[in-house]
């Protein structure tokens, strides 16, 4: 399935590239590209997890008061997904959907060539000139490493809600930078391209776009939870 996924994608930006000539060009419009296409299964995971925020005080009651009725405890968390309109597994779903296709897109980049993003590998060599201060996109760079670790942790720190950012979440963050550092100096300038405009991208997403959606599900939950104790109230 990743093949198929690499093959497709070979194919979109063999023509990003015949488009624009340039092939450091190209991965970041066909960057841009599958972050817009993976955009609604964003929002719909920012979705759900707003939701799952919001009724985890009630979960927490739930298991505190029948901590001994393993059961119990099952059924009234379940009924209490169902009042809300909450599916748990909704926010893992795009995770899942977009696995195969980041997995597919390492693939593309690592192999330009075997999955048809370029007709031949004198075609790639060709293609495959400076770009910006880099003499290819094939050998690692040390600056686009520094780069893709420095964005990585941006968008760590921007993604992660404060109240969380301590213990493991602020592991995670360290994490993620040194990782995307060290993956810089090991994988393909044009895959760590990827990676850094990837993660600039999601900066920007979680700022214009995220954020404000965020807190607009915040306002919607809490106004429909009031009106939930109005209607119980008058009842």
């Amino acid at each position: 399935m990743t093949n198929l996924i690499g093959k497709l994608f070979g194919n979109i930006l063999g023509a990003i590239y015949s488009f624009t000539g340039s092939y450091g060009i190209a991965i970041i419009l066909f960057t841009f590209l599958v972050k817009l296409l993976l955009m609604p299964l964003t929002i719909k995971q920012t979705k759900s997890t707003v939701a799952m925020q919001e009724i985890t005080p009630r979960v927490n009651e739930i298991q505190e008061k029948y901590k001994n009725n393993p059961e119990r405890q099952n059924k009234e968390i379940m009924e209490l997904y169902q009042k809300a309109n909450i599916n748990p597994m909704a926010g893992c779903l795009p995770l899942l959907i977009q696995f195969p296709i980041l997995i597919g897109l390492f693939n593309l980049l690592k192999d330009p060539v075997g999955l048809g993003a370029f007709a031949s590998q004198a075609v790639f060599q060709q293609a495959n000139g400076p770009f910006l201060w880099m003499n290819n996109l094939t050998d690692p760079n040390a600056i686009l490493a520094i780069l893709s670790g420095a964005s990585a942790f941006i968008m760590q720190k921007i993604m992660t809600p404060k109240e969380q950012l301590n213990g493991q979440m602020k592991m995670m963050t360290y994490m993620m930078a040194g990782l995307s550092f060290y993956w810089g100096f090991i994988f393909p300038a044009g895959l760590t391209l990827y990676w850094t405009i990837s993660n600039v991208f999601a900066i920007l997403q979680q700022v214009i776009v995220t954020k404000p959606l965020k807190a607009k599900f915040e306002a919607d939950m809490k106004e429909a939870s009031k009106n939930g104790k109005k209607n119980k109230n008058k009842k």
